[in-house]
Parts: structure tokens; C-alpha cells; sequence
């Protein structure tokens, strides 16, 4: 029996069956928006009662008003009770907000007439109880919440309790506690909604995928970005080859197999210093262009790093050229990295590096270039990281110069086939999705751990990337631009011809000052001590908050440890406590040519 409401006069029993909705003719939604919610109402109305499927994909492009499909899905179930579900706690509260009558979507586009609403709840901690959840029509909440085999939460609430259960960013849907929470309600129907049907590992999400707007069409309406990749072509490349230590010399050609076919030539190419800077550049130079054609200076550049070592060379190196330039990681406290998101949404940055940690529904549309520093072994995570650069600045405004988006990548990286990927998925149809997601269940296995799929540095066996030449770049749009084919047609027509290379432009190399390189190696060797005494640690099996390894107990493991390494290190180069302002050019990098002796002896002296 559903509760008597307890609310006032404008909580209605079953909101999403009585109250009058305009959807389906509102001028306000856009068309993906509109045609989503039809498929979802034919589904329910047409096959959910013939079918034993009750689980469904719908995959939309970044700023194609995911959140809004999501709350006027309930409607087309005629839901009793919804539960909305999202990764984290940041795109639970977005959503909340999506849903609470002053901030709704419903009233930004004029859904809903008068006072009636469905009634919002948010689970989260311990303000909310089993009476609100009774008298709710949506419940959103993140999945952490519900998490474990004796959830308080869960073991309260009846098998029927919701009859529509919605995952926002449903390609983490066969994880263990998503596919517990979907076995607790089995009678409900089950949405997923994502900008991808991948998984970071190449999982496919659960669930017919009944509905995708493609990023091509996104384009051409003006709700995402126009996109082009920028591929770094070293006309040779010099390494030196594992087996016997002998230099080689590859064309460009060589360069691409290699970077497809072997994994540690991928890795040492994006962690070299020739790498690097060759990215660093062509990325300062396409901002440049950028900032120019719109005369716009807010706009960014956002970079991925392999792991905590690489985001700090990264940051180095733009830091050298005179940007801007800070990272978050999932290693660094909430408080720093909120504080880096703070600067940069202040627009006190030129440049933001992440190593996977900026979290799924991040949303900053100046981020304008995405250099690729990283690997991406599947489509999903390229997907989400390109997915930066996609959010318009302008609304529903085509071909705006402002509304552009570069992807930077260099040839021997291997993210010629990701793009390509993107392309095809941009394109995509109801039966390429078909044809990707064959109906068949998936049983998650202890080995399905998101950590363990994250690249790291290999010191091991490498190749040693040692010169490249005449670093020319090549550009290629997401999507065809008719009037550049017709263009080229006409040239043809007339007997004009030649190697399209000639058009190609050569990567100059943004200059470094001496005092720019100083400062930015000064910053980086503050990082590099917190990263080397958090690897000191985890060696020593040493909690850093604990006391033990500081004789006298006066400070934490941590902080003996950073003074340990500190003062070895001012030791080198013959300077005292605090004087590291005035360390020279020369003392810093004889610093880094020492650091790993002296992260060593440390760690030595401290067993």
C-alpha cells in the first residue's frame, strides 16, 4: 500500500503516472532529448511485456543533454518509483539538482505546469531515512552508497520497491555491486545511459542498446565541438634497440607499425623527453592558433600522463614554455585538487594534466586542446578523455571558430587506431551497435579491477628514443567537410595536383628561457620528493600518518621521510635549509641526474 504523503498539496501518489507532461511536442528539448524518450515510451509500451529483456543502452554524445534525458525517463515508464544512480558523488548532486522543484530541468523547459513535481530524495550519509524513501518518487544517490552484501539500504526495501532503475555513465554497469543491485529489484527496468557502451577494459555495458545519436550529427547541430586530430609525423625516428644495444634509424612508416604492433615502443615513445616536448609544442601551437582566431584567452589545454612521475615532467615542460600548467591525481587530497580545479575554473591556467582522474561528468568547455601524453588501449577511456574538448562554448552555433576541438597525438603512440575508432563510432547506427554488443550476459570476475588496468612507466626493457626529424604534423577531421572535398575535386578538375605533404606544416619548437626552465625544475623537485617518499613508504610497508621511522617521535613517517630526502639533497649541492630559492641551473640538474642515488640511499638508511 503506498504511504500517505506527508508533504503538502504538491506531492501527488505515482508523479510520473498522473502528472501532465509536455515532451514530446516541447520546443525546449533538444532532438536527441525528444527521440530518446520515444524509444524508451515504445519500448515500454510495444516490447518489455513480450520480452524477458528489461534492460536497455542509450548512448549520447557528451553535451547532448544526458542529464535531461534522464529525468524525463520516468516518464516514459509511467514509473511508481524511480532509483537514479550515478558513479560518484559529484553527478549524483548535479542530477539531485535536476530533480529538486526550484533547480529542475523540468522547469527550465517548461515540462511541467504549476506546482506539481515528483518528489526528489537523495540517499546519501545519514540524513536521509527509510520514511523519505517511502514517500519519494526518485531517489538518487552514487553507487558507493549502495555498496557491500549487508547494505543497510538495501536489506530495508522490498524486491518491487523501484520498477525503473537509471544508471548515469552505464558502462560501469556489469561491475560487481551494479550487477548485485540489478539482481535485489529483478522486476525493474534497467536504463543505461553513457557517452560510450565501453568500459575502461573493453567490457561492453548490459543492455540492447534502443537509442544513440551520433557525434557526427552533434557536430552539425552545434551541441559538440567540431574535432581534429593532430598526428606528430617525425619524418625519422632514432632508437636503440633492446637485444644489442644498437642504434636504429626508422622512417615514418616504421615508426606507425611499431607503435601498433609492440607495446614497450608505445610506452617509451610517449615517456621520452623528444616525445614530450614535440607534444608540448605542436599543443602550445594549436592553442595559440586557437586563442588568436577567437580572441579568446581562456581557452586550455588539457594533457593525460601515464602515472604521478610522468604528470610532473609533463607539467614541467609546459610550465619551461611559460604556461600555466597544474595537474590533478588520484594520489594528491581532495583539498589540492579542488584547488587546482578552483584555478582553472578561474581561468588562472593555460594548462591542466590528469592521469584519469578527472571524474565522469567534469565539465569545463574552454578546455579546448587535448594533448596525449598516455596510452589508450580501448575506445571507451579515449573516448572520455577527447570528451574534455567536446562541450561548446557557444550553444547550438555550428562551425563557430570558438567551437573547435584538437586532439594532439604523435604518430608512434598508436592513436591513429583510436581515432579511427571514433570515427566509425561517431557515425555510429542502431545496427553498428548491434553489431558491437552481441546479446549475451557477462559475469564479472575478481580480475575486473579498473586499478590494475592503468598503464604504468616500465623502466625495464625499453627502447631508448633518441633523436626524431623534421616533425611535421597531419590533420584530420572527425568528420568530413563537404566543401574541403569539393574544393579538391575542383582542383583535380583543373589539373592541379601534387602530394598533399607539401601543405603539411613543420612543428616549431616553442623556446625555453633559462630562467623559465629553472623555476619549473625548482617546482617539479618538490613533486618529485612527495612522489619518491610515497614510493619510500609503500617499499618500507610504513603507514605516512603513523610515527615510528623519526627516532624522537616528534613528526609522521611522511614528513621524516620528505625532510630525510630534502636534506640529502641540499647536501649534493653543498646548500643549507632553505635556500632552495637559490638554486642554479646547474646545481638542479645535478640534482636530477642524482635523484634516484638519493631516493635510494635514503631508503636504505631507513631499513
Amino acid at each position: 500500500m503506498y504511504p500517505v504523503p506527508l508533504v503538502g498539496e504538491s506531492y501527488m501518489p505515482y508523479a510520473f503516472k498522473t502528472i501532465q507532461s509536455e515532451i514530446e511536442g516541447n520546443s525546449n528539448l533538444r532532438e536527441p532529448q525528444i527521440e530518446c524518450y520515444r524509444e524508451l515510451k515504445n519500448f515500454y509500451q510495444n516490447q518489455l511485456k513480450e520480452s524477458e529483456e528489461r534492460e536497455v543502452g542509450i548512448v549520447l554524445p557528451v553535451g547532448c543533454g544526458k542529464s535531461g534525458c534522464i529525468t524525463i525517463t520516468p516518464f516514459a515508464f509511467q514509473s511508481k518509483r524511480a532509483l537514479v544512480i550515478a558513479p560518484g558523488v559529484s553527478i549524483a548532486s548535479q542530477l539531485l539538482r535536476d530533480f529538486e522543484p526550484l533547480t529542475s530541468f523540468y522547469k527550465k523547459c517548461s515540462i511541467l505546469k504549476g506546482n506539481e513535481f515528483p518528489e526528489p530524495v537523495e540517499i546519501r550519509g545519514k540524513a536521509t531515512n527509510l520514511s523519505d524513501l517511502d514517500e519519494s518518487d526518485v531517489v538518487v544517490t552514487n553507487i558507493q552508497q549502495l555498496q557491500g552484501a549487508d547494505n543497510r539500504w538495501l536489506d530495508k526495501l522490498s524486491d518491487d520497491f523501484f520498477d525503473v532503475i537509471i544508471f548515469d555513465e552505464g558502462h560501469h554497469s556489469v561491475a560487481d555491486t551494479w550487477t548485485n543491485l540489478k539482481s535485489k529489484f529483478p522486476k525493474a527496468v534497467i536504463v543505461n545511459f553513457s557517452a560510450t557502451p565501453e568500459r575502461a577494459d573493453g567490457q561492453i555495458m548490459s543492455g540492447k542498446v534502443i537509442y544513440t545519436f551520433p557525434v557526427q550529427s552533434a557536430i552539425q547541430k552545434g551541441y559538440v565541438k567540431e574535432l581534429t586530430a593532430v598526428r606528430l609525423n617525425p619524418k625519422t625516428l632514432k632508437y636503440v634497440r633492446n637485444e644489442d644495444d644498437k642504434e636504429i634509424e626508422v622512417p615514418l612508416e616504421e615508426v606507425i607499425r611499431l607503435g601498433e604492433e609492440d607495446a614497450k615502443f608505445r610506452r617509451s615513445i610517449v615517456t621520452s623527453k623528444e616525445t614530450l616536448d614535440t607534444i608540448v609544442n605542436a599543443s602550445i601551437h594549436q592553442l595559440i592558433e586557437l586563442r588568436k582566431a577567437t580572441q579568446n584567452n581562456k581557452l586550455k589545454i588539457i594533457a593525460s600522463a601515464l602515472n604521478y612521475e610522468h604528470c610532473i615532467q609533463v607539467v614541467q615542460a609546459y610550465r619551461e614554455r611559460g604556461l600555466a600548467a597544474d595537474y590533478v591525481h588520484t594520489r594528491e587530497d581532495s583539498k589540492k585538487n579542488n584547488a587546482v580545479l578552483t584555478k582553472l575554473n578561474n581561468h588562472e591556467l593555460d594548462v591542466i594534466v590528469q592521469v584519469r582522474k578527472l571524474n565522469e561528468g567534469f565539465d569545463h568547455p574552454f578546455l579546448s586542446v587535448a594533448a596525449v601524453f598516455s596510452i589508450f588501449a580501448n575506445l571507451s577511456p579515449f573516448v572520455q578523455f577527447v570528451g574534455r574538448v567536446m562541450r561548446v562554448i557557444e550553444q547550438n552555433s555550428p562551425r563557430s571558430p570558438i567551437n573547435q576541438g584538437i586532439v594532439v597525438y604523435h604518430a608512434g603512440s598508436n592513436i591513429a587506431q583510436r581515432w579511427s575508432d571514433f570515427k566509425e563510432f561517431s557515425t555510429a547506427d542502431r545496427e553498428y551497435f548491434d553489431q558491437l554488443l552481441p546479446e549475451k550476459e557477462y559475469t564479472p570476475t575478481e580480475s575486473s579491477n579498473f586499478e590494475s588496468l592503468r598503464p604504468t612507466i616500465e623502466n625495464d626493457d625499453k627502447f631508448v628514443i633518441k633523436d626524431q626529424s623534421e616533425v611535421s604534423i597531419d590533420k584530420s577531421a572527425l568528420i568530413d567537410d563537404p566543401k574541403a572535398l569539393e574544393a579538391l575535386r575542383y582542383l583535380n578538375s583543373i589539373g592541379v595536383t601534387g602530394d598533399i605533404d607539401e601543405l603539411l606544416q613543420q612543428v616549431d619548437k616553442i623556446p625555453v628561457t633559462k630562467v623559465r626552465k629553472r623555476q619549473a625544475q625548482r617546482q617539479a623537485l618538490s613533486d618529485r620528493v612527495k612522489n619518491a617518499t610515497g614510493k619510500i613508504l609503500a617499499n618500507l610497508e610504513k603507514k605516512p600518518m603513523a610515527r615510528g621511522l623519526d627516532p624522537s617521535f616528534r613528526v609522521n613517517n611522511y614528513e621524516y621521510v620528505c625532510s630525510r630526502l630534502n636534506r640529502h639533497i641540499n647536501e649534493h649541492v653543498g646548500r643549507g635549509a632553505g635556500e632552495r630559492h637559490d638554486f642554479s641551473a646547474t646545481e638542479l640538474d645535478s640534482i636530477d641526474s642524482a635523484f634516484p642515488e638519493i631516493v635510494l640511499f635514503v631508503e636504505q638508511g631507513l631499513k
